[in-house]
């Protein structure tokens, strides 16, 4: 008797590794109906996903990977969010991850939705060694400019993590520090750490525009989160310069 399609969806759902699911299509192969084939063919797309996902993963472990082998045990990933908004202030994250850890999804948090960052984010508060964010408010931006205050965000979370790591991953920034440290053109991409901090920064951050959001209505931070959308120029002609927003992107309005 033949298991009916409904019953090979069930045996699908209850495959938790690739070597199941190559199993369920070595025994459906030779099943002819159009709907078994249409399961067999859904089912090899999901596999092809997942060695996709793992290769990308897997890369993403090389510059962490080599730092080891130069004798490095301790290292940290550091990336910002909030440096193009035009209100609220810049986030760091710093996270230091053991060895190898399994963290499936993990990108450049802009390359994430909000329901898969929020996941993330708890995942990494979950595993990492370490953890902890740098924050730098608007006014300090205005005062000592954009890029200065990113690096300070950075080198606060790396002082906040409880423990000196022996080398620093950046997203594209310097730091003035007698750390070790390799910045890298979209290091968010490329390393585990760094976008495993650039998904810290990035929900810390947009969770405060949620609250500023609440304090101040007019704005719709909780929608833009302080980026220059219409929307949120709309707010400021409406109602004014908020607390929050950095004058020095605002010159227009001065």
């Amino acid at each position: 008797m033949k298991v009916s399609s409904k019953e090979i969806k069930e045996i699908i759902a209850s495959a938790s590794t690739i070597e199941d699911m190559k199993e369920i299509i070595d025994r459906f192969k030779d099943d002819e109906r159009k709907t078994v084939q249409k399961l067999m063919m859904s089912l090899n797309k999901k596999i092809i996903k997942i060695i996709k996902e793992e290769e990308r993963i897997a890369m993403m472990w090389e510059y962490e990977k080599k730092s080891y082998s130069q004798g490095y045990e301790v290292i940290c990933g550091i990336d910002e969010a909030g440096r193009g908004p035009l209100a609220g202030p810049v986030v760091a994250g710093a996270v230091i991850l053991p060895k190898d850890v399994i963290l499936p999804g993990v990108n450049d948090s802009k390359k994430l939705s909000e329901q898969k960052r929020d996941e993330l984010f708890d995942l990494i508060k979950e595993k990492a060694l370490y953890w902890s964010v740098g924050i730098v408010d608007n006014n300090v931006i205005d005062e000592i400019n954009i890029l200065n205050a990113t690096k300070v965000a950075m080198l606060e979370a790396v002082d906040k993590l409880g423990i000196k790591p022996e080398k620093l991953l950046i997203d594209a920034v310097n730091l003035d520090t007698e750390i070790p440290q390799e910045s890298m053109y979209k290091g968010d991409e490329k390393s585990i750490s760094i976008a495993a901090a650039s998904i810290i920064a990035k929900v810390i951050r947009d969770r405060m525009m949620e609250e500023y959001d609440k304090e101040l209505p007019g704005y719709q931070f909780s929608k833009h989160k302080g980026y220059g959308t219409k929307e949120h120029y709309q707010g400021i002609d409406n109602h004014g310069i908020s607390k929050i927003h950095r004058m020095t992107f605002l010159k227009n309005y001065l």
